[in-house]
């Protein structure tokens, strides 16, 4: 086995092990925020509407979210690295499919499907390997915090990005610099070592799988029919919910059947992780939430272009940039509670500020304090959050645990475009009413993310030993780290 950058000491190696798990989780962030601001390019060239690019954008979120959990079983199966690389070719791929997309039907199968599976697969991975990586907090707490600070980022400027390349040359090119990126990530990923040898024996479970990706799928899918279809909305969100009840009472059998379940019921019983991944689902949320709500009302309202909306956003990516690269010393300063509240208390007031200028300025300028507020909120609170999630748990349980992780937080990404969008493009109201209706429902998410964190224990213990009811006896999991 290699010495981890822990073991080691070694910055060099530190900075070979983060840069490509990090450029990943940049561009799988930046593929869901990018296209908010091509929607009238795309809508145009592909002649769809701009609920059919939502519906693209909102399917590669909730793809991503309901088949991590699988994917990051399948880390201990297949291997971490082999994992990693398998979703980053599949990722490109699906980039390369989309760019030269004739109508919707093959963007949604190159975005929307190849990216989002590629996704499910190479994420899961970048946790899991900073996770064994790094065993002491502090390095641990820095290592996320360059990961989650590049996912925040990614998301931030993803508008901007793909504005000024939608502009200068196309919504195809977007497409393009995805695949570039996504081949630097495998070059750069040519030294990365597994740290513990796949397992071609271990159980995969098949039925909780499709168990939990179909109610998932259905109770986001019923939201993008509110506002339109209203005894099909009801209809899918039944479904979803019958099948999420089906999963859990599948999986609880099956544990009690000594077999290994898809997730572990054991993990739902840690408090503290619990009310950590309610926090970072509302923080992608929201992210997610406002980029395409800002993005879509000043395309359709405002009758800005991809570049106009693209620059508004600087102010929400530098917010985010700031704030992330400052976390580490927050961090020594203020626990991880207080860094959390004030993220959200700080992401509530943009929300106001958005709301309040929205009506008393038809200038640009008057979206950017709040997105700038907004960008710093959640900045701050990114990394706190997983890292309280992520150190519940022992190595043993890292698998598990990052894949839960990941997917809380992708439904989170996939229902702020889902129900603030439907709110926006719905028949409810029109103009600055609909923008103040979707905004008001993403403030109402702020508040629940908000006493969920007032919950949270200020000082949390850290695992020693695996949580009674949640390992696998017949899996032996990674071994301890080696003392630094």
């Amino acid at each position: 086995m290699t010495s981890t950058p822990t073991t080691t000491g070694s910055a060099a190696a530190s900075r070979r092990l983060l840069a490509p798990l990090a450029l990943a989780q940049f561009i799988c962030s930046f593929a869901g925020s990018n296209m908010n601001v091509m929607i009238n390019d795309i809508s145009r060239d592909l002649d769809t509407t701009v609920k059919g690019v939502q519906i693209t954008i909102t399917l590669f979120l909730l793809i991503m979210a309901i088949l991590m959990i699988p994917g990051s079983k399948l880390t201990d199966r297949w291997g971490r690295k082999r994992c990693f690389l398998a979703g980053l070719t599949l990722y490109g791929i699906g980039a390369l499919v989309s760019t030269v997309s004739p109508g919707l039907g093959v963007l949604i199968l190159g975005n929307s499907v190849l990216e989002g599976v590629g996704t499910a697969l190479l994420i899961p991975p970048v946790y899991i390997l900073t996770t064994m990586a790094f065993s002491d907090l502090p390095s641990r707490a820095r290592a996320f915090g360059m990961i989650s600070g590049m996912g925040g980022v990614g998301a931030a400027a993803g508008p901007l990005l793909g504005g000024l390349i939608t502009t200068a040359i196309s919504w195809r090119a977007a497409f393009v610099f995805q695949a570039v990126i996504v081949a630097t990530i495998i070059f750069l990923s040519r030294r990365l070592v597994d740290p513990v040898p796949p397992d071609p024996t271990r159980p995969f479970d098949t039925v909780g799988a499709i168990l939990s990706a179909v109610g998932m799928f259905c109770v986001v899918f019923g939201i993008l029919q509110a506002g339109h279809h209203a005894v099909l909305m009801a209809a899918f969100l039944a479904i979803g919910a019958i099948f999420l009840v089906w999963f859990l009472l599948y999986i609880r059998a099956r544990e009690r059947a000594g077999k290994e379940p898809l997730l572990s019921t054991g993990l739902f019983r840690n408090r503290t992780s619990n009310l950590g991944l309610v926090t970072q689902n509302i923080q992608w949320l929201l992210l997610m939430g406002t980029s395409f709500v800002v993005a879509v009302f000043l395309q359709t309202a405002r009758g800005y272009n991809a570049i106009e909306t693209g620059l508004i956003f600087t102010a929400a990516t530098v917010g985010v940039l700031v704030s992330s690269l400052a976390a580490g010393r927050l961090a020594k300063r203020r626990s991880q509670k207080t860094l959390i509240l004030g993220g959200f208390i700080v992401t509530l007031a943009g929300i106001g500020v958005l709301l309040a200028l929205v009506k008393a300025s038809s200038r640009v300028v008057a979206f950017t304090p709040g997105l700038l507020l907004i960008g710093l909120g959640l900045g701050v609170m990114l990394t706190p959050s997983v890292n309280i999630v992520q150190s519940s748990f022992p190595e043993k349980l890292q698998g598990e645990i990052s894949g839960l992780s990941r997917s809380i937080s992708n439904l989170g990404s996939s229902f702020g475009t889902a129900i603030a969008g439907t709110i926006l493009v719905s028949n409810l109201a029109t103009g600055n009413r609909s923008y103040a209706l979707a905004m008001i429902a993403l403030a109402a998410f702020a508040l629940i993310g908000l006493a969920a964190a007032q919950r949270l224990p200020a000082n949390p213990e850290q695992p020693s030993e695996p949580a009674p009811d949640v390992g696998h006896p017949e899996s032996p999991g990674p071994p301890p780290p080696r003392p630094g």
